[in-house]
């Protein structure tokens, strides 16, 4: 079983419409083309010409999300970079990012930021519990205050399943740190992470209650506890957009994007491989461990990716490009 399908505002063979193009001939042709075969799909012409014509303002604007209570954890963004990670490409432009962006509970078109805006990131809090001796629940403000010091800036690279990629300045506390805290037990081998379920507020999910909602995913706890795994609450120097994820998500950027659920509320270690949203759906095209690597195709060729807002395309590496960091996890 096949769930994910194509994106109507995508051009055939797959590459989105760089941002750069915005306003030229080839554009308007391009979008006029697009609108005259979305009747054909049920999609009215006039939301396509939307989804074009925003501005970078607006796509940015509509996914921002309430600020800290508290004015001093505003000041922990941008957090310090750490210099051991490198893009090895250009940084793809925030707006780029922000405009195309799968989460499913919002919406199965790419422009998430249309769909967000009943979403209510405030008040938030995630919970650590299962096989641990020491199980908390923190609120957003009570984690960033608590793991302030622990707090960077990385520069990763990510990759979609479906073959696009993007290069990002994520901010976010190694899970390791905050997976210590809880002090696991040795009982404890996997990470289960759950997302939010409020169909009042996600669209999406109202509009597919058959699916396995809530949205859930997992690692290993040598996945989780790895230094690459973060637990980010920002992205571009600030907190995270609705449409990434806010106000906390997972990034494992050697792993194909769907395995880094957004807008988590709930972390649970446990002596089993928890089941995840995707693998659910299709465990032959989604497996558990989903690592990126280009001999095997999920469902698309993985050979090369193409990068949101220019459409360079890039060979695609093994692991991302992260195997110096995680290969000895998968040693037989």
């Amino acid at each position: 079983m096949f769930v994910h399908k194509r994106n109507p505002l995508d051009p055939v063979g797959g590459a989105e419409t760089p941002e750069s193009v915005a306003l030229n001939r080839r554009r308007f042709m391009k979008t006029a083309a697009l609108a005259a075969g979305a009747g054909a799909l049920g999609i009215g012409a006039f939301a396509l010409w939307r989804e074009f014509r925003a501005t970078d303002e607006e796509v940015l604007r509509r996914g921002a999300v309430v600020p800290p209570e508290d004015a001093d954890l505003a000041t922990l963004y941008p957090a310090p970079r750490d210099d051991r990670f490198a893009y090895d490409r250009l940084e793809t432009d925030e707006a780029a990012a922000a405009r195309y962006t799968n989460f499913y509970e919002f919406s199965r078109r790419k422009s998430t930021w249309r769909y967000v805006d009943a979403f209510q990131t405030r008040p938030w809090s995630v919970s650590v519990e299962g096989h641990c001796r020491r199980p908390f629940r923190l609120n957003t403000d009570e984690l960033l205050s608590r793991y302030r010091d622990a707090l960077v800036e990385r520069q990763y690279r990510h990759r979609c399943v479906e073959t696009w990629a993007m290069a990002v300045p994520w901010t976010g506390i190694p899970l390791a740190r905050i997976l210590r805290d809880a002090d696991p037990l040795a009982s404890a081998t996997h990470v289960q992470f759950d997302s939010f379920d409020r169909p009042a507020q996600a669209p999406g999910m109202a509009a597919t209650p058959r699916f396995p909602w809530p949205y859930t995913e997992g690692l290993t706890i040598r996945e989780a506890v790895n230094d690459l795994t973060l637990l980010a609450t920002g992205m571009y120097g600030h907190p995270l957009l609705k449409q990434h994820g806010a106000p906390i998500r997972l990034v494992v950027p050697w792993k194909y994007g769907y395995k880094s659920i957004k807008s988590v509320q709930r972390i649970v270690l446990t002596d089993r491989e928890p089941a995840t949203f995707w693998s659910t759906l299709d465990p032959a095209a989604y497996p558990f461990q989903s690592n990126v690597d280009p001999t095997v195709p999920r469902p698309w060729p993985q050979k090369e990716e193409r990068m949101l807002g220019t459409s360079t395309r890039h060979a695609t590496q093994l692991y991302n490009g992260y195997g110096e960091y995680v290969a000895h996890l998968y040693d037989v």
